[in-house]
């Protein structure tokens, strides 16, 4: 028995082991993780600011390949993030991420070329390949902003078929919360002031028309619907408040006596 439990607590004993290796081993992946997306970001900042700083503040070959650098970095880094960011709502758009994958791959052989240029010491030489880097340029930046507009203009358009279908439905709603019109009456149900009709001075409500067949309503006020003393009508009575409360209303508290 006394085995057993040493067997139970040493399994115990490893079990918790591992699982503190594993949330350790997960936590510093993450860690380093975050802090290479963090070294990445910073490393494109500053390139991207020496770019501009590049394109302004230098003249001729110099400037001309940063401005291009700049512009490709641009438009592929936009492009990238509008497609990542609507993959997860339209599925439509994988096929587009991964023809962007492919076109990566020639923005950063084209970039690589153009960082290659900066270093070259030969700047006529540089000058003239500026024609074909220029072109190849426009080519994949076109490509990745044909892109990024046909998947905005798609989430644009689900977007207004999204609202136009829930103005209708709304439409629809505040229409039916508008018909207050009571239901018809219903075929040889009584219609209101029909009772009056038939026995004359009877008023709605007064119990007049039903005196006779089915007397005084249980809890009524004695000769409110018949003749008073001496054959002189009596008076109408109005209804007791308390059979007639609503649902917002409070309800009567009992008098108390003393």
């Amino acid at each position: 028995m006394e085995a057993a439990i040493i067997t139970i607590m040493a399994l115990l004993f490893f079990a918790f082991v591992a699982l503190g290796v594993y949330v350790t081993v997960k936590v510093a992946k993450a860690a380093k993780r975050g802090v290479d997306r963090t070294l990445d970001q910073a490393r494109r900042t500053v390139e991207d600011t020496t770019l501009k700083a590049k394109s302004f503040g230098q003249a001729g070959v110099a400037s001309e390949l940063a401005r291009l650098r700049l512009s490709l970095r641009t438009s592929m880094r936009a492009t990238q993030e509008a497609l990542q960011a609507g993959v997860g709502e339209d599925a439509s758009l994988k096929e587009s991420l991964d023809l962007f994958h492919r076109l990566s791959a020639h923005g950063i052989e084209l970039d690589g070329d153009l960082k290659r240029m900066e270093r070259e010491p030969d700047r006529a030489w540089v000058s003239g390949q500026l024609g074909e880097l220029r072109r190849r340029t426009e080519q994949i930046t076109g490509s990745a902003d044909a892109l990024r507009r046909a998947a905005r203009d798609r989430a644009l358009k689900f977007a207004e078929d999204d609202l136009s279908s829930l103005s209708a439905q709304i439409d629809v709603e505040a229409g039916a919360l508008r018909h207050w019109d009571g239901p018809e009456t219903a075929p040889g149900s009584v219609a209101p002031g029909t009772a009056s009709e038939a026995v004359p001075g009877a008023f709605p409500g007064s119990g007049a028309a039903h005196g006779s067949a089915a007397g005084s309503a249980p809890g009524s006020v004695s000769g409110a619907a018949g003749p008073g003393v001496g054959g002189e009508p009596s008076a109408i009575t109005a209804p007791d408040p308390r059979r007639s409360a609503y649902p917002w209303e409070k309800s009567a508290r009992p008098e108390t006596t003393t």
